[in-house]
């Protein structure tokens, strides 16, 4: 078996000299799949343009890790693991509009990355479908870890007094947040806006793209002429999805739509299945100072009833507040990052941090203004402190879940290790001998 491997690298490597006069090197194999220099290269290309730091050689740490995820793709293979193409391929769209924000355009991107831009597509889409494989087998592999409380109290009381972690000050926040009321004429401007834009598209006389560029206050879309990139029904907010899958001619222009980031004009490009792909045009209400300082006012009545004891910050939350993400939680603010309602300061926008900072449990702020940044605009807002935690060394009291935490990432990674080493032993591998000099994370690659 040994030798028919060897020979499969030799045959492999005399292929890839001789297509297209193009040299190219198989540096390893994993089972019977290669990896390439070429593949390693841009990888190498890719990790330093998303400023990804490479811990160590490039040339020894990439292809280890590329050996590794052979290892957990022939697995999931075997345990028929498949993901969500949709997902797929919103990821996919996602980072290509990075890319050519980043870059400047689609056709520096080719250049950047010297392919077309279904070859970049491709290959992205090939390396988030690996990704996510693979996340899903590690989830899979560990799923029979979940450490009891006495296990959690006996891995913290094994911590030596150094290891044990500081846990940063935290808190928890709750939020009120209104929506100044805008004015019918203020409405009718923006509409009268978009309608004309909408005529001068339609009658041939002005390009969607160019007015886009010019006037849409999506700024990141309208730097690519309103364009969108190929999205599924449920990645667009329904109103505006409602519409745009309803379209049919790319020539038209849609009518107007409703969100809650504004006014919208829309006009297909191009449907693929299930996706389709179209460029808009974004126009925000502008809120006069009056009408905050209303907003303002009633917010400060509401917070006063609360101080009074009059009504509970969750029964002024329920009544009044226009947060879909908290309104129906009491107010509570989750924390994306990780998962929970703990904050640390620098987590929080930057306007309720300052307003938090001196806050004690249970106080309630001033009204203020800050900005939406899910809707790009402004909004009114009160917040109640709930929680504060100032920082300190963990304890099982009121870093159960920390330190629970800690002791599940530990005993996973000691698996997944223990998983690939085992792995390694049953798996036939080779590396070039010019490609062995390395101080590899696992050691156990040569056992020829």
């Amino acid at each position: 078996m040994k030798k028919a491997y060897s020979i499969l690298f030799i045959l492999l490597t005399a292929v890839l000299a001789k297509a297209d006069n193009v040299i190219d090197q198989v540096i390893w194999v994993v089972g019977d799949e290669p990896i390439l220099l070429s593949e390693v290269e841009e990888e190498r290309l890719r990790a330093q343009y998303e400023g990804q730091q490479i811990p160590g050689d490039p040339y020894c740490v990439i292809p280890e890790q590329m050996a590794i995820q052979k290892l957990y793709l022939h697995q999931a293979e075997l345990d028929s693991i498949e993901v969500n193409e949709s997902t797929v391929s919103h990821q996919v769209d996602m980072r290509i509009n990075y890319y050519i924000s980043q870059i400047g355009s689609r056709e520096k991107m080719e250049e950047y990355f010297r392919k077309t831009s279904s070859e970049i597509r491709e290959e992205l889409a090939d390396a988030v479908r690996n990704q996510m494989i693979i996340q899903q087998l590690q989830n899979k592999l560990t799923s029979h870890i979940n450490p009891t409380p006495a296990e959690v109290r006996r891995f913290f009381r094994s911590l030596p007094q150094d290891s044990i972690p500081v846990v940063a000050a935290h808190v928890e926040v709750q939020i009120l947040s209104i929506e100044p009321r805008v004015p019918r004429e203020e409405l009718d401007r923006i509409k009268t806006r978009l309608r004309d834009y909408t005529d001068r598209v339609n009658n041939g006389t002005a390009d969607f793209s160019m007015l886009a560029r010019m006037y849409s206050e999506d700024t990141e879309s309208a730097k690519r002429g309103g364009e969108l990139g190929f999205l599924g029904k449920g990645q667009l907010v329904e109103p505006f999805a409602e519409v745009a899958f309803n379209l049919t001619d790319p020539k038209k222009v849609s009518r107007i739509v409703e969100t809650e980031y504004g006014y919208h004009i829309i006009q297909l490009i191009e449907r693929k299945g299930e996706r389709i792909n179209c460029r808009h045009i974004l126009l925000r209400p502008r809120v006069s100072a009056e009408d905050k300082m209303r907003a303002i006012e009633h917010l400060d009545t509401i917070a006063k009833l609360v101080r009074k004891d009059s009504m509970l910050f969750e029964q002024a939350v329920t009544m009044y507040s226009q947060d879909k993400q908290t309104a129906l939680n009491g107010g509570l603010m989750m924390n994306a990052m990780n998962g929970s309602s703990r904050f640390e300061y620098q987590d929080l926008p930057p306007e309720i941090a300052k307003q938090i900072y001196t806050m004690q449990t249970g106080d309630v702020s001033a009204p203020f203004v800050m900005m939406d940044q899910t809707k790009n605009k402004e909004v009114c807002c009160i917040v109640r402190l709930k929680t504060k935690q100032d920082v300190h060394k963990a304890n099982l009291t009121d870093d159960f879940q920390v330190i629970r935490n800690m002791l599940q990432e530990k005993l996973s990674t000691e698996f997944l290790d223990n998983w690939i080493k085992r792995k390694q032993k049953e798996t036939y591998v080779h590396i070039a001998p010019e490609w062995q000099g390395c101080d590899f994370e696992f050691p156990g690659w040569i056992h020829e």
